[in-house]
């Protein structure tokens, strides 16, 4: 690598990581935030909290780095524009490869890192968080609600337990209103969660259960087993994590007997072909950024600023990747669309490279932008001598 091609590669890495860094923040943050009832519900301790909030970091670094590689690439070929190092470099007679080595082997690099992630990083840590919130909330139930209070365990769910010794609980009292068609109230003498944190089993007691019509059922029972996974935030998304945990041996090769699989086998489809495509996204934007971005062009010349035009491809594409990454859920037909975007688009960026065609902006709309910056030039120049006088 030649020292030119080391000292881009040097700018586009430092102008990627400055991109990348506090965008994750950010969402990591947001992501964090929503989790935080652990602490304040469950009173689970910050170190769990913070192991937990870790395991979120693999879902979210292969989704925000390809962006995050744009705005690195265009941003530094945008600045070595205005500084004409691009016109020297024309000038002295390199070709064209000088530019495009470095990114493209970032770009490679950084799709190979987000393979790893998406296929032995992140099921794992899914799994990880999956079991440290049930065992929270499972928790929530054996040793942190308060004796002769009411706590809310969720929207709808609430518990009083009469006293506590270890895991036994006396005189519990569960009123379940998450469903809508029926209200449930659970009485029992005593109570045991496993332990294993799944189940509470309630003993001596008896369940009242009433419709909207008013009608209301009692039945008594010896013993009674109310599923604890009903209270983890996991629950809501069954079988999304069915398939989102499963690692890529898996994936490629699916038990079909499994419960997880009987009951979505086109999550299981979905989300192999999702993690054997999303790889090629930072590969592909990068190619994108630089057809964009990577030619010497005039200050004067009208167009979007590369950045702005490179991000709206990008997004354009990633929605189109997701689009049809979820229709495979409903039909297979539609697995070579989810290759044919990064595919096609990719080649279509390595043809304008190497024949060095440029992208222009048409006739009709570039003649409207340099109207519209006449005007807003003109507009600024005499609001400015109107100020001086």
């Amino acid at each position: 690598m030649t020292l030119l091609e080391k000292y881009i590669m040097r700018r586009t890495s430092q102008m990627f990581l400055a991109a990348l860094l506090p965008v994750l923040a950010i969402i990591w943050t947001i992501q964090v935030l929503q989790r935080i009832n652990l602490v304040t519900d469950t009173g689970q301790s910050m170190g769990s909290f913070a192991t937990l909030a870790t395991m979120l970091l693999p879902t979210l670094i292969p989704v925000v780095l390809p962006f995050a590689l744009v705005i690195g690439i265009t941003q530094t070929m945008t600045a070595m524009n205005n500084d004409s190092e691009l016109a020297i470099i024309d000038a002295a007679g390199s070709p064209r490869s000088i530019l495009f080595r470095p990114v493209l082997i970032l770009a490679v690099v950084l799709g190979a890192f987000s393979f790893v992630v998406t296929n032995f990083i992140e099921p794992p840590a899914r799994r990880t968080a999956r079991q440290m919130v049930a065992t929270a909330y499972a928790d929530l139930l054996s040793s942190v609600i308060e004796e002769k209070t009411f706590r809310t365990i969720q929207d709808g769910l609430y518990v009083q337990i009469d006293a506590r010794q270890g895991r036994v609980l006396r005189g519990l009292f569960v009123a379940d209103r998450r469903d809508p068609n029926f209200d449930l109230i659970y009485y029992a003498k005593e109570g045991a969660i496993d332990p294993g944190g799944t189940s509470l089993t309630m003993r001596d007691g008896e369940v009242q259960q009433k419709t909207p019509d008013g009608k209301v059922s009692i039945v008594k029972f010896m013993s009674y087993a109310f599923d604890l996974s009903t209270m983890s935030e996991s629950s809501k998304t069954e079988q999304t994590f069915g398939s989102s945990d499963s690692s890529l041996a898996f994936l490629l090769s699916p038990d079909e007997n499994s419960d997880s699989y009987k009951k979505s086998p086109g999550n299981f489809r979905s989300e192999l072909h999702r993690r054997l495509s999303d790889w090629m996204f930072p590969v592909v934007f990068a190619l994108i950024s630089l057809v964009i971005a990577a030619d010497a062009r005039s200050h004067r010349e009208a167009r979007l600023h590369p950045m702005v035009a490179a991000l709206i491809t990008a997004f354009m594409l990633r929605w189109l990747g997701f689009y049809f990454t979820n229709q495979v859920k409903q039909n297979a037909v539609f697995i070579p669309f989810v290759y044919a975007i990064p595919l096609i688009s990719g080649a279509i960026a390595l043809f304008l490279l190497a024949t060095g065609r440029k992208l222009r902006l048409p006739s009709v709309l570039a003649e409207g932008l340099a109207s519209i910056r006449r005007v807003l030039v003109k507009r600024f120049t005499s609001d400015k001598g109107g100020a001086s006088a």
